[in-house]
């Protein structure tokens, strides 16, 4: 069935587009003779080059939120001002990057004048996030506000209620200031929709920021944000499934900031509020701070079996062990990647479970076609209540079989392993999402980090070890150094079930291991899966 001229994808799209835009405010807009020219890449320097940022408003966004927060309790700064700048600094990621679905800066500043009013009138923060704004991922509810997730059909169909950690938030003294891109359903590694188009990495505009939670790491990257909020099931803070409907592997909220120690911060106060009360889902466990140990034993996953990483990826994983060791850390060797085909497969079954058929109902409305990434959601067929059940039991005999592997090396702290085979890519290579996806399959908490390695195309070029499968042939061949030079190298640090405050103390850890003396002013992008 045709949709009529009004229910048109396009038509909708444009108009959603062009609301957003007009709601930057002419103050907010770069001026004309400022903006940097389309063919230069690396934006995140146009702050501090531009000349368009005042000296408190560059001070303001390369802070920490822990600085920010202090200097609020403080009365150095007020909220308001703060607010001001990462409004500033978002408009400007929002026109360079495409990072965002919804801005609000007049609720925004309404929100950061109460709580300065609140701070003068009683001496008393409200909370331990009071006053510091904190972006949100296009798919939190917010009374009002448009959580489209890419689909057209969504478009002006507002939240009616906000989203429990919206609620939470708010009560812990946050500022509410915008909303970011995802995928289309939330269902592709990298951030593109029909509606607001396609999210670029602000370090270098022909490459991908990612996905699902693409918008938050442009936006966080370029400083438009110090803290903000993704969620994760499959990787990249990380690809949610939130239209299929079924809960074989659980989608989680995590924080999304430059620091570690902001991370860890925000982790804490969203836990002490005690959220098992507002969201029968939150297991009841209060905040249990970790032992330090004064030795970790980790393993290293060199490769899952199914696609070899490049080779930047595995020089920032030879280095990172190399300075473990240098450290006093116990590397035990590689970890046996025998489970990971399974859990891939897995996921990628579980992802497509419904055939498909919660996409397409949200398609329908407006006529609006199946992105091509989305190809395996279109052609995939429905499972049946049987079946389901099957992969729930082979999902329970995957979890007992990692775990016995891990008990198995008498111990173990941690694996070490890449975050993705790659860097980064070129917009519509992001082919493989299985060194993340493994760990929302068995449920474990990972912390990704900065390596300290970035590309480097001379040091960096095509190697010729195995090819473990079609889809590593695949990724080896569209793998260009010249492309990437010069882009951070992430990898993730794994730790069980339930350990997220163990993961973050063993992070916090290995990165003392690569940057001895500059643990804290490391900028570099940090993604918890908490």
């Amino acid at each position: 069935m045709t949709a009529s001229s009004e229910q048109n994808w396009e038509k909708i799209a444009a108009s959603k587009r062009a609301a957003l835009a007009a709601q930057i405010p002419l103050e907010y807009r770069i001026p004309q003779q400022l903006l940097p020219p389309d063919d230069q890449l690396d934006v995140t320097t146009f702050p501090k080059e531009s000349g368009w940022f005042d000296q408190k408003e560059l001070e303001i966004a390369e802070s920490s939120a822990t600085h920010i927060l202090n200097k609020i309790a403080s009365r150095s700064w007020t909220s308001e001002e703060v607010t001001r700048a990462f409004l500033k600094h978002a408009a400007a990621a929002q026109q360079l990057t495409n990072c965002l679905t919804d801005f609000f800066p007049t609720e925004a500043l309404a929100i950061a004048k109460s709580l300065d009013q609140h701070l003068r009138k009683t001496g008393k923060l409200v909370g331990p996030l009071h006053g510091l704004p904190i972006s949100l991922k296009d798919n939190f509810n917010i009374v009002g506000k448009d959580s489209t997730v890419g689909f057209a059909s969504l478009v002006n169909q507002p939240a009616t209620c906000n989203a429990t950690l919206v609620e939470l938030l708010g009560g812990l003294g946050a500022v509410r200031y915008c909303k970011t891109n995802v995928p289309t359903a939330m269902m592709i590694p990298e951030s593109v929709n029909n509606v607001f188009g396609r999210t670029v990495n602000p370090r270098n505009r022909k490459l991908t920021s990612g996905g699902s939670s693409g918008g938050e790491s442009a936006l966080i990257a370029f400083g438009g944000s110090v803290l903000g909020v993704g969620t994760d099931i499959g990787g990249s803070l990380r690809i949610p499934a939130a239209c299929t409907g079924q809960e074989a592997v659980m989608s989680v909220n995590g924080p999304m900031a430059k620091s570690l120690e902001d991370i860890t911060y925000y982790s804490k106060a969203v836990v002490d509020a005690q959220p098992w009360l507002i969201d029968p889902k939150c297991l009841p466990i209060p905040w249990r701070p970790a032992e330090r140990k004064s030795k970790l034993k980790i393993a290293v996953l060199w490769n899952d079996g199914i696609v070899q990483p490049t080779p930047p990826v595995t020089r920032a994983l030879k280095e990172t062990v190399e300075k473990l060791q240098a450290a006093g850390h116990e590397v035990v060797g590689a970890w046996d990647p025998v489970q990971h085909l399974k859990a891939v497969e897995l996921l990628a079954r579980m992802f497509v479970a419904d055939g498909g058929k919660s996409v397409r109902k949200l398609l329908a409305p407006t006529d609006e076609p199946w992105r091509p990434e989305m190809r395996s959601y279109s052609e995939a067929s429905e499972l049946g209540t049987y079946e389901m059940w099957q992969l729930h039991l082979q999902r329970s005999e995957l979890q007992k079989d990692y775990l016995e592997q891990w008990m198995s090396y008498g111990g173990l702290d941690a694996i070490l392993a890449p975050t993705c085979p790659y860097a980064t890519v070129a917009h519509g290579d992001f082919d493989y999402v299985g060194y993340t996806g493994v760990y929302n399959v068995v449920d474990y908490s990972v912390v990704s980090f900065p390596s300290g390695v970035t590309v480097d195309k001379n040091q960096d070029r095509p190697s010729n070890h195995e090819r473990l499968s079609e889809i590593c042939e695949d990724v080896h061949a569209k793998y260009n150094p010249e492309e990437i030079d010069g882009m951070p190298v992430s990898l993730q640090l794994v730790a069980k079930r339930l350990e997220e405050e163990k993961v973050l103390v063993m992070t916090e850890m290995v990165l003392q291991a690569i940057h001895p003396s500059t643990l804290s002013s490391i900028t570099s992008k940090i993604k918890a899966k908490i």
